[in-house]
């Protein structure tokens, strides 16, 4: 892989996204890369900054500078404080690999001081009724819509991300043993996970009398097809997912991570230990787990009930 020959910002994005590609960052992480150092730059044009050497502390303070006062086209908000951090973070990495591939003489980005993250609860947590209502609203779509129901049932049932679930081959499920292979998990991380009797009875139904609909030569051993008889791609499951939560007449937003959430709180609340659901979902750390608990409503309330003095006093105002 050649080296940039010159400093220019734009020489060295396309250098370092490659590196990028060769160390195994998946196709979603190299194009929010792409983008976030795409946008860097076309703001450092407007300052007369061009050349990787003149990225330092100062610059990055005013960088910060506009993205706090950046407010988006759609509606007037400011960004939130994870998509800052994205931001300066994708930059902070740049100037870190090219200073390791000596194409800058330091890593001047080194003590740049990142905006902390707080860790916000999961949005639109949906309840086992509304997931069933979601569900079955893909029973009047066709064979497509069977095909939809099996997807949907396969993340409820397993709680896996949708790169996760679009990158699943046929092999990677064991109906037998009720079993699913995650082979490409966040951070290339394999995990087995269990899968439900309903939810391989739906896959064994999809494989079946669904599939052989769709696939042909050129559709592999991928395990779900979208229309044209190749893999989903991750966004095209959100869009799905999304749909049919608008049909179920839902007015919260939600997609694939919908299923996510309530498999985690679902199982939470019918007493699941926080290992074992941290090892379900693939969670490097317990602590991202452990916003779960904040929304296991059921568990807290029967806790409550049965411990705190006030829940167990038997006085009352009237």
């Amino acid at each position: 892989m050649e080296k940039p020959v010159t400093k220019r910002i734009s020489d060295n994005i396309p250098y370092y996204l490659k590196l990028c590609e060769a160390k195994g960052d998946s196709p979603d992480t190299i194009v929010n890369k792409a983008a976030g150092l795409d946008k860097f730059n076309a703001w450092c044009a407007t300052k007369g900054v061009y050349d990787i050497d003149q990225i330092d502390l100062d610059l990055m303070d005013d960088y910060m500078l506009y993205l706090n006062q950046y407010r988006k086209p759609l509606d007037g908000k400011p960004m939130t404080v994870a998509s800052k951090r994205g931001y300066l973070t994708y930059v902070k990495t740049f100037v870190e690999k090219l200073y390791v591939k000596d194409l800058l003489s330091s890593n001047t980005l080194e003590n740049i001081e990142l905006p902390k993250l707080g860790r916000p609860l999961p949005k639109a947590i949906f309840t086992q009724t509304e997931i069933s209502k979601i569900l079955d609203q893909s029973l009047v779509f066709g064979f497509t819509g069977m095909r939809d129901r099996a997807i949907m049932e396969t993340f409820f049932a397993t709680g896996i991300r949708r790169t996760e679930l679009a990158n699943l081959d046929i092999d990677d499920v064991d109906l037998n043993e009720q079993q699913v292979r995650v082979r490409k998990g966040k951070g290339d991380r394999e995990r087995i996970v269990p899968i439900s009797t309903r939810g391989c009875e739906w896959i064994a139904f999809y494989l079946s009398k669904i599939r052989p609909r769709i696939s042909f030569i050129s559709s592999g051993s991928a395990l779900f097809l979208a229309n044209n008889g190749k893999r989903f791609k991750p966004n095209k499951l959100s869009d799905m997912v999304s749909r049919y939560v608008m049909l179920a007449g839902i007015k919260r937003a939600g997609s694939c991570y919908l299923f996510r959430h309530a498999t985690a709180t679902t199982m939470l609340d019918n007493g699941a230990d926080l290992r074992n659901v941290q090892e379900m979902l693939g969670h490097a750390d317990i602590s991202t787990t452990q916003i779960y608990t904040h929304v296991s409503r059921t568990k807290l309330a029967e806790v409550y009930g049965k411990s705190h003095p006030s829940a167990l006093s038997n006085l009352s105002i009237f």
